[in-house]
């Protein structure tokens, strides 16, 4: 026999069967966010090792040309030296041409020893010494060179 519902028992059935799916969706709903905040967590430790590699592998190569260029530096100070000597060896020794060669060589062997004591960081700090010390100087100097280096371009 079919019993016949009234419509009080419909509506209740209605709701509780509205609430049993509204707390499962609920259910779902939380365990996507959990899901979610899951994977974006991972995903932002995945980014920050990569950037850490990353700037790592960015240190050490900047660390590699600094010191190539340090070493190539003092190569080029050696260099400068050896010249020196050998424009001593090869000029006149006496005489206003023995003289100069004489200077020439002195600055070229006092510069080649700077250049390999000091390197391109000791370089720089000079410079930097220097500029600071001496603004207008090296205020004028940049213009005059930039306006060489506009007229060189611009003939071109």
């Amino acid at each position: 026999m079919a019993s016949t519902m009234s419509g009080s028992d419909l509506k209740n059935q209605a709701q509780a069967t509205g609430a049993k799916a509204a707390g499962e969706a609920k259910d779902l709903a939380g365990q996507a966010a959990d899901k979610a905040r899951d994977l974006a967590s991972s995903a932002a430790d995945k980014a920050r090792d990569v950037a850490g590699s990353a700037a790592q592998t960015a240190r050490s190569a900047a660390s590699a040309v600094g010191q190539k260029a340090e070493d190539l530096t003092e190569r080029l100070g050696s260099s400068v030296a050896s010249l020196g000597d050998t424009v001593r060896q090869h000029a006149p020794r006496e005489g206003t041409l023995g003289h100069a060669a004489g200077a020439v060589a002195d600055s070229l062997e006092s510069g080649g020893r700077y250049i390999q004591r000091e390197g391109l960081t000791g370089m720089a700090d000079d410079l930097t010494t220097l500029i600071k010390n001496n603004p207008l100087p090296a205020v004028l100097l940049g213009v005059g060179l930039g306006f060489l280096l506009a007229r060189m371009v611009s003939r071109s």
